[in-house]
């Protein structure tokens, strides 16, 4: 069993170095945080962060938006998928590239890449952080836990991101009362293919996180959440069906969005994912959610190419 988890730097200032891709001035901008940790000293993540701006700019680098992405199977640091033939023909669609991509979709957002702790055979993201999952990265969902999960994770993670990469934290602690005097933090998810398991496990998460008073302003924070061709492989579960838990997404006001591919939801051999991306949706519809839904390529052959593209198109 392989793991891409990098042990930590001795200092913040050595473990955060800027990566070169030769795309333009957002590319400069991309910042590598290696071994951050979550919401336990053992539950590691690598973090890529690309701040709005030029990285100089203090009215950016104050921004209150920001945006975590989750990847999939195959994507890594551009110098680990370099390394492995099987890997190595989809460098377009690198941590690194994705970010700044993400970056243009996003503008004026602080951009996080999170990379999954395990990656078996170099190529099976396993997101065992955020959510109980075997070594190929299927998960076994659970409800909202007072003493783990996906969100107090990311809540972790990303306040120790902050400080790693000196920027002011602006997630603020529990039953913080806001005076109006700084913008209110803003998160959006996006996860694709295998990295939508844990967009899923926060909906598990949802009802019970709000109703936390510790943690109810980070989950309240939640503005959107994008769901790219969810996939893993396990025989079920690639997307929430529960009516119970839809309807406290729905209730919740976060904007969803998924963007699907034949590649994924019209595959006869895993007829499931279709029947549960359109329970999904037409459930949440039902609950008047704030709902968006598109099927890209559809007049194409399904292809891991166009997979991946949607990463690029959504």
């Amino acid at each position: 069993m392989t793991t891409t988890t990098v042990a930590p730097s001795s200092s913040p200032a050595s473990s955060s170095r800027l990566v070169g891709l030769s795309k333009g001035p957002s590319a400069q901008r991309l910042h590598k945080l290696l071994a951050v940790p979550g919401c336990k000293s053992n539950m590691l993540n690598d973090l890529l962060l690309l701040r709005p701006g030029d990285g100089h700019d203090s009215q950016a680098d104050s921004s209150s938006k920001h945006v975590v992405f989750f990847h999939g199977d195959i994507q890594n640091f551009q110098e680990a998928m370099s390394s492995q033939p099987e890997c190595a023909q989809w460098l377009a669609w690198s941590l690194e590239q994705v970010g700044v991509m993400l970056a243009r979709r996003f503008p004026g957002h602080h951009v996080w890449v999170v990379r999954a702790s395990r990656m078996y055979l170099h190529k099976f993201s396993s997101y065992r952080n955020f959510v109980e999952s075997n070594m190929f990265g299927a998960p076994q969902h659970a409800p909202y836990s007072p003493d783990g999960g996906a969100l107090r994770h990311l809540r972790s993670l990303l306040i120790h991101g902050m400080v790693r990469a000196g920027l002011p934290n602006s997630i603020q602690p529990p039953a913080y009362a806001c005076t109006g005097k700084t913008a209110r933090f803003s998160l959006t998810l996006v996860g694709f293919s295998k990295g939508c398991v844990v967009l899923n496990q926060v909906v598990h998460e949802l009802g019970g996180a709000l109703a936390d008073p510790r943690l109810s302003d980070f989950a309240g924070s939640l503005s959107d959440m994008f769901w790219l061709d969810g996939g893993h492989p396990g025989g079920s579960e690639t997307w929430v069906t529960d009516r119970k838990l839809l309807g406290q997404l729905a209730t919740s006001g976060i904007g969803v969005h998924t963007h699907v591919t034949p590649y994924e939801v019209r595959d006869p051999t895993r007829a499931w994912v279709g029947r549960e991306h359109a329970c999904f949706v037409k459930t949440l519809e039902e609950f008047g959610a704030r709902l968006y839904d598109k099927l890209h390529f559809v007049d194409e052959p399904p292809s891991i190419e166009n997979h991946f593209r949607v990463i690029q198109e959504f």
